[in-house]
């Protein structure tokens, strides 16, 4: 048995090693494939990004969220890595059964280690066996986070793992057997009852069981190599190392999520300059080599978990959009391409092949026939990813904020919705008409520029605009941008005059612009028309720049009169004005209005004493809260507010449900499978509330909309509210009239403004 055992270990272990190195090289020369990133967005700050990956693994501070899955997989993930050192020792025992590591074999804190991280490991394995065994996809819907990842090769790896860590049990407890252990001792703490057993036997027994357990983990181990690294699109398997690095150079240094802005529009790894394009820029992704080496570092490191697709608003509402299954896609199809890449194969932005025959010749022919294939495509086109997944996102972030490995998932569909969008003109028709809206008019609605201020005629006090009313914002000390929700769509003018209302309440010296501002762009260029974003952002940028009035002394500085302060009700107008408008040369302090009123109360200058009664729920905006992490202002708005009693939502907050509205689906239909504001609102009508609250103008349109659609059917009562907090906060400010109160009222000083 030993000499058997020997020169089978041997084999696999020369195997392995020679496999996997040449299976390393192919995947770095398959990341090789794809575009440059501009210079130093993803190597900048190497010390925050090397302590992002410790903090990240150490931590397992996305996967901890899952609770038991979580702290399972964390003592499989150490015990992977800090437990190596067991496998020299294995091969140690093959050719003398009672061998030790020098030094640390005798060390009790290194034995105390190993004995529990690799009985916990062993521990961990069976939890998540068993948890997968739970969600496994055999049940109607679409319930399991597991449905269409690779079985087969989760319960390989499962096994293996689980052998393993049964070996080096054993094998830790063959080493007390053989080394007489007397009585208790620390360094087999857990396994003595079994030391306690095999001292029985006599020592053949012992060294033959040894010889066994070593082989077997030995033999595990690089059986196991050996199949990933003739596999290298097993993300279940490579995962743990991929994750190392894709962890390291993503998009954010200090470890934030890739949501808020989108990066800058980039070809051959440079931005693209929308005023003079260069002639060979390639706009957006149509192939799988034009996506960035990020991104297909992306595709290869994607674990199967199926979080990012438990969590989607397309696939929960019977969309073909699964962010997991399309990252696998991709990552199919990089990997089947990838000897076609390599020998020099691909086609021109003129359709023409690169390379020639007999370059080509000896290409597989499995790799040639996957060239063929458009990225984008239906079934019968035999397209790579179909055009309904694409224009299913919503861009509401749920997949990028629970992804364990960071992939970029937003990033990616945006990229490839970008050429559909400015090459092909392939897009939803509904989407067509609020993009020539926005060129024509400015808005998504098509309505005349005028119409910007009406809504100021409708409340009884004096709306300061800028260039008419006051010369610049150094007068006063926000800017409210209005939106063109806010100004255009008479369910968001509510919440528009609620919020002008609340500030004159407060004394808040505010002014908006004149109505020739213009969308900020956060549509079009989720939609994928880059070029009408940059278009609207800077004229946007300029007119703001000049209503916060520059320094004509230091034209060089540009140095403002005024502190560039912005409050905005639309979290899609946050996001675009104070993250995505300093890559157009804008850099605004903006908050969300929520925040505002969050400050104004606890400063006592809003005081809501009136009560309003009922059950309240609210509705977590994705882009206030998974894109720009707002999520205690509006709750503690609510807390304020005399006789309310808020109940959370199955989800909320991180794991927030989008309204649908999100990644221009605002301006599209849903043909397919159940509406997302309908999904979202039976979970908010499960808690039989009173008034349904949220801070978005898009969420309230979609869940307003919703609601109605019950009342009509009978399904929710009629005395249901869809509001907005601020609505919510001003109904609670206002005190019944008392007429014997006037003149007390009409004494009391205004309340100081905000600084």
């Amino acid at each position: 048995m030993q000499l058997a055992a020997i020169i089978v270990s041997l084999v696999l272990i020369v195997v392995g090693v020679a496999l996997f190195g040449r299976a390393v090289l192919q995947i770095v020369a398959h990341m090789r494939l794809g575009q440059p990133v501009p210079a130093g967005t993803r190597t900048d700050d190497p010390k925050q990004r090397t302590l992002t990956v410790v903090k990240e693994f150490l931590g397992h501070t996305r996967m901890n969220r899952w609770g038991v899955v979580g702290v399972a997989h964390w003592f499989v993930a150490v015990g992977f890595f800090t437990l190596l050192l067991t496998i020299v020792n294995a091969i140690g025992q093959l050719f003398q059964a009672d061998w030790i590591l020098p030094i640390l074999g005798e060390w009790a804190p290194y034995n105390v280690y190993v004995e529990f991280i690799g009985t916990m490991t062993i521990i961990g394995i069976l939890a998540l066996i068993v948890i997968r065994q739970l969600s496994k996809p055999n049940k109607p819907g679409r319930k399991s986070r597991f449905a269409g990842s690779n079985f087969g090769q989760a319960y390989f790896v499962e096994c293996v793992i689980l052998i393993v860590g049964v070996c080096i049990f054993m094998l830790h407890a063959l080493e007390g057997a053989q080394h007489h252990v007397d009585g208790y001792e620390a360094s087999f703490f857990l396994s003595y009852p079994v030391v306690s057993w095999l001292e029985g036997m006599d020592l053949s027994t012992l060294q033959n069981l040894t010889y066994f357990f070593a082989g077997l983990k030995i033999a595990t181990s690089f059986i196991w190599m050996i199949t990933v690294a003739l596999k290298t699109d097993m993300g279940v398997a490579w995962h743990r190392f991929l994750a190392f690095p894709n962890i390291w150079f993503k998009r954010e240094a200090d470890g934030g999520t890739a949501l808020g802005a989108l990066p800058p529009m980039t070809s051959g790894g440079k931005t693209i300059d929308f005023t003079d394009p260069g002639e060979d820029d390639v706009f957006g992704v149509s192939q799988i080599e034009h996506f960035s080496w990020k991104g297909l570092l992306d595709f290869s490191t994607c674990t199967e978990c199926g979080r990012c697709q438990s969590q989607c608003p397309a696939w929960n509402t019977g969309k073909p959009l699964s962010p997991k299954l399309l990252i696998m896609s991709l990552r199919d199809h990089a990997h089947a391409k990838a000897p076609y890449l390599l020998a020099g194969g691909g086609k021109t932005m003129e359709g023409e092949e690169k390379a020639s025959a007999e370059a080509l010749a000896d290409v597989p022919a499995a790799a040639l026939a996957e060239a063929e294939r458009p990225l984008i495509g239906t079934a019968e086109e035999n397209g790579v990813i179909d055009p309904d997944v694409l224009w299913s996102c919503t861009t509401c972030g749920a997949c990028v904020e629970q992804c364990p490995v960071d992939i970029e998932h937003i990033d990616h569909i945006v990229d490839m919705r970008r050429y559909q969008v400015m090459i092909e003109s392939a897009f939803p028709s509904e989407a067509g008409t609020m993009l020539k809206n926005l060129e024509k008019k400015g808005n998504p609605w098509g309505l005349a520029k005028k119409q910007r201020l009406e809504w100021t005629k409708e409340v009884d006090f004096d709306v300061p605009v800028v260039g008419k009313d006051i010369e610049d914002l150094s007068e006063v000390e926000y800017l409210y941008w209005v939106g063109c929700a806010g100004a255009l769509e008479d369910r968001a003018k509510k919440t528009t005059k609620a919020f002008a209302e609340l500030l004159h309440i407060a004394g808040v010296k505010f002014a908006i612009m004149g109505g020739d501002e213009k969308c900020t762009g956060d549509s079009a260029r989720r939609l994928g028309n880059e070029p009408l974003f940059q278009e609207l952002g800077m004229e946007n940028v300029a007119a703001l720049n000049m209503a916060f009035g520059e320094d004509d002394d230091d034209p060089a500085t540009k140095k403002p009169k005024s502190a560039k302060k912005i409050v905005a009700t639309c979290p899609h107008c946050l996001n675009t004005l104070g993250n995505e408008y300093p890559q157009l040369g804008g850099d605004y302090e903006v908050i969300h209005h929520t925040q505002l009123l969050q400050h104004l109360v606890d400063e006592g200058k809003l005081l809501p004493v009136t009560p309003v009664e009922g059950i309240i729920t609210y509705h977590d905006p994705c882009y206030l809260g998974r894109h720009n992490k707002i999520y205690t202002p509006p709750r503690e708005i609510i807390g304020k507010v005399p006789g309310l009693r808020n109940e959370e939502m199955h989800r909320h907050k991180e794991r927030g449900f989008c309204c649908g509205a999100g990644g221009a689906r605002m301006w599209m239909e849903e043909r397919i499978g159940k509406r997302i504001n309908d999904e979202r609102v039976d979970e908010a009508l499960s808690l039989n509330p009173d008034i349904v609250s949220t801070a978005c103008p898009f969420c309230l349109v979609m869940l307003t909309d919703s609601v109605n659609g019950k009342k009509n059917d009978g399904k929710a009562k009629e005395s249901i509210q869809v509001v907005d907090v601020a609505q919510l906060l001003l109904d609670s400010v206002r005190t019944p009239a008392d007429p014997s109160d006037d003149e007390q009222t009409s004494s009391e000083p205004e309340p100081e403004p905000v600084k």
